[in-house]
């Protein structure tokens, strides 16, 4: 997100990115950055607390009015849990596919895979964005 925000500052439009990976951001350099330190999808605060969400976003919109300095990236401060045991999980799942993993997702393949037949049957096999999916690369 970083990469598209700066190419959306480029052409005049602000803009302010969550970030749960700070490292990344600081890499992709965006024009401003809102970050938590939360789980990978839990970006905009926890599933279900509209609370938790509506602070996120009301400071994201502070960040975009005043965040002066290009590359800035504020920490929020909000913490997951009492302590950062969640991390160790996180980054070490068991075995991919395994029945006691709880990891159902599919193996790698070289061809694209759709969820139903009916997305492969509206896929367009000349999408000019899509020329990598050729010849199973």
């Amino acid at each position: 997100m970083g990469l598209i925000a700066r190419e959306l500052e480029a052409q005049g439009v602000a803009t302010v990115t969550l970030s749960s990976a700070r490292s990344i951001t600081q890499a992709v350099n965006p024009p401003r950055a809102v970050y938590l330190d939360y789980p990978l999808g839990q970006t905009a605060g926890r599933q279900g607390d509209l609370a938790e969400q509506k602070y996120v976003m009301a400071q994201a919109l502070r960040a975009l009015e005043e965040m002066t300095e290009p590359g800035t990236i504020t920490d929020l401060g909000l913490e997951w849990s009492e302590d950062a045991s969640w991390k160790d999980r996180v980054m070490q799942p068991k075995t991919t596919n395994s029945p006691d993993s709880g990891d159902d997702r599919l193996g790698r393949t070289p061809l694209p895979q759709y969820q139903f037949p009916e997305d492969e049957d509206a896929a367009d096999q000349n999408c000019p964005s899509c020329v990598f999916l050729a010849d199973g690369k």
